[in-house]
């Protein structure tokens, strides 16, 4: 079988690290995915397990057109009683940049009739199709006159963990938090802060990493699950298998934050996680939290953007920068924002900036290193 799992542009080779360390085979970085080989049961493990993917595609058809007729025809030769039945719900979800087709999304009527017509010749009866909550999910992707058919084997994105239940503002991504962590080469080995914890994304997928925790643990399905040839039973042994070699937190994870609502938030969604032990949350100006090591990691999120008054950016920057200086040697720092003039306002030297996006919004990734007395980490 061929996969693609989808990402977030900058998490390529991070997401391709965590397939291979899964055994995975044929692993490829192209652009915001990372294309591999594998079974079945390689497709419920990744959906489990990896942090890093939005979403888990397995390709069923890869062919050329040269209009609609084409595409209906190929579409038609897809043997979909394997996939799904009569009485089964089902969408099409078209990503098209072709000049076959004047409208982008025609191609998924198109498709959606090649299936409905597959049905009614076999059965005499159809699918339905359903926007909102379908059973099957299909992806077209045409790109000039190369169309391929996929399914989503993941279902809702897989950034939705499942223990975020309460509605954040402007919250971080959990697949972007947890690719932060992964590119900041964090293993558990040393202690983690998040000072600006808002809603707790950046410290919850810390905790999961650091106790092993499988980040679809708390999903209640996947895609794949509402397929006609899934395996119930090659599935429960793959999440027990996984389960079972969750550990205790061998560090201290601390959150905190300036808003009461904000550190309530973070204590409901790392007790949905599982992590209420874990994670030590309080209500605290980022210019009074004190380091709980000599050295550690910290990971800050802070606002930017919309969510600041334009008057509030220098004295907000300007403080991150004096509290990181006074209070943190030691540490290792990474910084997420929207833009460098807000990092300008830091006053400190970055050792390394990355590109991320946070949805849509481009954003900054930076590094700094806090040095007392030496330059060398251990």
């Amino acid at each position: 079988m061929k996969f693609i799992a989808k990402t977030l542009y900058g998490l390529e080779e991070v997401l391709a690290a965590e397939l291979r360390e899964l055994g995975v085979s044929e692993v490829k970085p192209v652009n915001r995915a990372v294309s591999f080989s594998g079974s079945r049961e390689t497709m419920y493990r990744v959906n489990y397990c990896v942090r890093t993917a939005l979403s888990v595609l397995l390709h069923v058809s890869g062919f050329r057109i040269r209009s609609k007729e084409d595409l209906y025809r190929k579409a038609s030769e897809v043997d979909w009683s394997t996939i799904m039945d009569a009485d089964s719900t089902f969408s099409v979800v078209p990503v098209v940049n072709s000049k076959i087709f004047e409208h982008t999304g025609y191609p998924g009527l198109v498709v959606k009739d090649a299936i409905v017509d597959y049905f009614r010749k076999l059965t005499g009866r159809r699918p339905v199709v359903d926007s909102d909550n379908p059973g099957v999910i299909v992806n077209l992707h045409i790109s000039n006159d190369s169309a391929d058919i996929s399914l989503d084997s993941s279902g809702a994105p897989l950034f939705k963990r499942g223990y975020r239940t309460i509605p954040a503002a402007a919250p971080l991504n959990e697949v972007l938090a947890a690719g932060i962590l992964m590119l900041s080469e964090w293993n558990a080995s040393a202690s983690f802060t998040d000072p600006m914890c808002g809603s707790g994304t950046i410290p919850v997928e810390a905790g999961l990493i650091a106790c092993n925790i499988p980040p679809g643990k708390f999903r209640k399905s996947f895609g794949f699950t509402r397929w006609n040839d899934f395996d119930e039973k090659l599935f429960a042994n793959i999440k027990k298998e996984a389960n079972n070699l969750i550990c205790e937190c061998p560090v201290r994870i601390s959150a905190s934050d300036i808003s009461e609502q904000a550190v309530r938030q973070t204590i409901i969604n790392a007790g949905n996680a599982g992590l209420s032990e874990t994670i030590t949350v309080e209500v605290s100006d980022f210019k009074d939290v004190k380091p709980v090591d000599d050295k550690g990691y910290l990971f800050i999120n802070p606002p930017y953007g919309l969510r600041l008054k334009p008057e509030e950016p220098d004295m907000l920057y300007s403080m991150i920068g004096s509290t990181l200086k006074h209070n943190f040697p030691g540490h290792r720092v990474w910084i997420i924002t929207s833009g460098k003039e807000y990092l300008e306002k830091i006053g400190l030297k970055t050792k390394s900036k990355r590109t991320l996006y946070n949805g849509p919004l481009k954003c900054i990734l930076a590094e700094y290193e806090m040095y007392q007395g030496t330059r060398k980490w251990q």
